[in-house]
């Protein structure tokens, strides 16, 4: 049996690992690591290597430690190229409800990268990814988000996603949104909830003086 010299520090495989294995492609390898810590200290990494997006996301696609999830998304918010803005988005069409919420959260913090596939995305094909866009878009703090939201409501077919559009725009709409909210409401005059959340942000964002109601 081996002895210990008295006062070593003894070191656990991950962290020599770290020390001794710090360039892309060990780093790489550590993302696979048995150890989640292993995994976690390689994301943290792997946040300097612009080219590291891909192996990121396709991490986080099969990683099932919370805090390495969380380091994966904080690696590329900062990374932010097209690649890892776009993982982000095939993350929102996953079946995971957790990843597809972690994605929300991380797109939220991307307002300049985001914003070029804003429009795409409130016109997607899923209606899901309709409702997530918009979910992204409250607090994504662009100066067109106001914009997009009414285009959302003169044009979508879905009244779940009208209806998502016109909660948002109930907090950040203007009197410029007024002729879009009426007429959606004349579209949709026999759905309860347009009628009420539309008349909603009506009065909020023009409301009815005193003595007129």
């Amino acid at each position: 049996m081996a002895f210990v010299k008295k006062g070593a520090v003894l070191r656990s495989p991950a962290e020599d690992e770290r020390e001794t294995s710090r360039d892309f492609d060990g780093l790489i390898r550590e993302l696979d690591d048995a150890d989640s810590a292993a995994r976690r200290w390689a994301a943290r990494d792997l946040a300097g290597h612009p080219s590291a997006s891909a192996p990121l996301l396709t991490r986080l696609l099969r990683e099932t430690e919370v805090s390495v999830r969380e380091v994966i998304l904080t690696a590329l918010m900062r990374i932010a190229d097209p690649t890892a803005v776009n993982g982000l988005v095939a993350c929102l069409r996953s079946e995971d409800a957790n990843l597809r919420n972690e994605a929300i959260e991380a797109m939220k913090s991307l307002p300049v990268e985001v914003a070029p596939i804003m429009r795409g995305l409130l016109v997607d094909s899923d209606p899901d990814v309709r409702i997530f866009a918009i979910n992204i878009l409250e607090s994504l703090r662009h100066p067109d988000v106001e914009a997009w939201l009414i285009g959302v409501i003169e044009h979508e077919p879905m009244v779940n996603v009208c209806g998502t559009a016109v909660d948002l725009l109930s907090e950040v709409g203007s009197s410029a949104s007024h002729d879009a909210l009426e007429s959606l409401k004349a579209r949709f005059a026999s759905e309860p909830y347009i009628q009420f959340a539309a008349t909603l942000a009506l009065k909020r964002i023009a409301p009815v003086p005193d003595g007129l109601t």
